[in-house]
């Protein structure tokens, strides 16, 4: 399985990383997942799309996965992934699925 990023993706980790140091330590068990063939989370309905949305823990805060980061990919393919959005559940309680469209419209 092949792990991409959209430009979305990136710029949400990059602002992200400057609050929470060890982000990109924490998504890695998530990628690796991937890599393997897994789909962790839970399906996104009504898109279109095959998105899933999973639970990632922050180490940066002492709350589990429930206060950790949400993390939505695209199953482009069969062998194809892109992280497509990221965000702290402590700072945001979810993400539109407006804003998924979006993103997927402009990474394509």
């Amino acid at each position: 399985m092949q792990v991409g990023y959209t430009d979305a993706f990136k710029r949400q980790v990059k602002r992200l990383s400057r609050r929470y140091r060890r982000i990109r330590d924490d998504v890695q068990p998530l990628i690796d997942r991937l890599v393997s063939g897994e789909t962790p989370g839970d399906r996104i309905q009504g898109l279109g799309h095959i998105l899933y949305k999973v639970r990632v823990r922050n180490s940066d805060l002492p709350k589990g996965k429930s206060g950790g980061y949400r993390v939505v990919y695209y199953l482009r393919t069969d062998t194809d992934v892109s992280l497509i959005a990221i965000y702290s559940k402590s700072e945001q309680s979810d993400i539109s699925l407006e804003t998924l469209l979006r993103i997927i419209s402009e990474d394509a």
